[in-house]
């Protein structure tokens, strides 16, 4: 009987391992790491993603503050896949074991070579492989999607990237949300009234390089007569060659307007005290430069 006492005390404690305040559930084992830079400090909030050998994903997250992480798993074979901005991606292989921790101890993130910028000069931005997209919430749970269709506009590249500039023209009655009554609606007074604000600009003034392929771009936004500074955060993601031989540089930009900032205040609420439209926009830019003539 005390031998039967002392395998169950066993097994309670192999069950609560590695660490006792993380209990496992049975037939399940822990992985973890700790990622570092190249000088050993700790690397906040870079992604991992576990896959099983089919490729499947079973748990994704991010680090801690100390660059760690630690993920409870069915015990058997996985693919781990780190990755952080400004550093090469991290992939390795482990088998977690039942009330087993498998660690991979400290991994070091190299630093990426960061993209070619482009050469001096004012570059278009291609319409065609381009778009200016904006997200907004609806009655507080689904998002409408719409889209620009017609805008034009040029960065002018100089010799210290930082101290490039771009101006965009966006036509506002070329806002297109696939519903012609909406799209109506969001022309009128109540939100862009394009009939005295046909167009929306913006002057991009200071570039600042935030580390590896990512960039601040901040300007002034002038949006139904008011003009606000916004801040675009961009990707850079390199230099690439067209079907026709040409130069094409590419990014990917984000920002968050606020309605009442530039006085598109127009609202409806529900019955339940919710709006039918949400108080700030998320807007996306893809876009892709041509060298200008």
């Amino acid at each position: 009987m005390f031998g039967r006492w002392m395998e169950n005390r066993t097994n309670r404690v192999q069950r609560m391992s590695p660490l006792a305040a993380l209990p496992t559930p049975e037939n399940a084992g822990v992985l973890s790491c700790r990622v570092l830079d190249p000088v050993n400090e700790p690397v906040r909030n870079a992604e991992f993603a576990v896959s099983d050998t089919m490729g499947r994903k079973i748990v994704s997250g991010g680090t801690d503050p100390f660059g760690a992480f630690m993920t409870t798993v069915p015990a058997g074979e996985y693919r781990l896949a780190v990755s952080a901005e400004g550093f090469t991606p991290y992939r390795a292989t482990a088998t977690v074991g039942e009330n087993a921790l498998a660690s991979l101890g400290d991994v070091t993130l190299q630093l990426a070579q960061p993209p070619e910028l482009p050469a001096p000069g004012d570059w278009d931005i291609e319409p065609t492989h381009s778009s200016i997209g904006f997200t907004a919430r609806h009655i507080g749970l689904a998002r409408i999607h719409g889209r620009f269709n017609s805008f034009a506009g040029v960065v002018r590249i100089a010799e210290r990237v930082e101290q490039s500039a771009m101006h965009v023209v966006i036509d506002a009655a070329s806002i297109d949300t696939n519903v012609r009554m909406r799209d109506e609606h969001l022309r009128s007074a109540d939100f862009l009234d394009v009939d005295r604000y046909p167009t929306l600009e913006f002057y991009g003034e200071r570039f600042t390089h935030k580390g590896g392929s990512r960039w601040a771009v901040t300007g002034a936004l002038s949006l139904h007569g008011v003009t606000r500074t916004v801040t675009l955060d961009t990707e850079y993601l390199g230099l690439g060659t067209g079907m026709g031989g040409e130069t094409r540089a590419a990014c990917r930009a984000r920002t968050e307007l606020h309605r009442d900032d530039f006085t598109v205040s127009w609202q409806t609420m529900l019955a339940r005290g919710i709006a039918v439209v949400g108080p700030s926009i998320q807007v996306d830019l893809d876009v892709q430069l041509v060298p200008k003539g």
